[in-house]
């Protein structure tokens, strides 16, 4: 855990070698080293976990979100792209209040992961969370600008 969170991928890379690791081991707060590594942007790091089959993406933490989610909403567009090159990540998938990627991305001011997770082409840009409030909503909420410019570029999102 502190290995990945420190980014010191030498120490990683021995560590996960070992069969008595358990990857999907969370610490005290329900994060992973994954979840570490994803947040502090340490795309080495990242690689590395990914490299092992025992890496899965999609195991949610206490907050119940993606580990994708981590990189979104820390804004590390490295990150996000790496995580989303993965088949078995769904970059559309809503956390335990339904609100997606994008979502948090918007509402955190994240231009750069904003238009990487619409590039990828599986987003719905103007999908509601459980509040029924939409990226848009969250990006304007929260007073940014750039953000709500991308989002009012695409046809499917609802101004409304």
């Amino acid at each position: 855990m502190w290995a990945a969170a420190r980014g010191h991928e030498g120490l990683v890379k021995i560590l996960i070698g070992r069969e008595d690791v358990n990857l999907h081991r969370p610490d005290n707060t329900g994060k992973t080293p994954l979840a570490y590594a994803a947040r502090g942007g340490l795309k080495e790091v990242v690689k590395i976990l990914f490299a092992y089959q025992e890496a899965d993406p999609d195991n949610p933490d206490t907050w119940d979100a993606a580990i994708l989610w981590c990189a979104a909403a820390g804004g590390d567009e490295g990150a996000a792209k790496i995580l989303l090159e993965r088949e078995d990540v769904n970059p559309d998938k809503p956390d335990g209040d339904g609100r997606t990627l994008l979502s948090h991305a918007a509402s955190n001011g994240h231009k750069g992961v904003v238009t990487i997770l619409l590039g990828c082409g599986e987003v719905n840009p103007d999908k509601p969370d459980d509040d029924g409030r939409t990226p848009l909503s969250h990006a304007a909420l929260s007073g940014h600008e750039g953000v709500v410019k991308i989002l009012l570029g695409r046809e499917e999102v609802n101004p409304d």
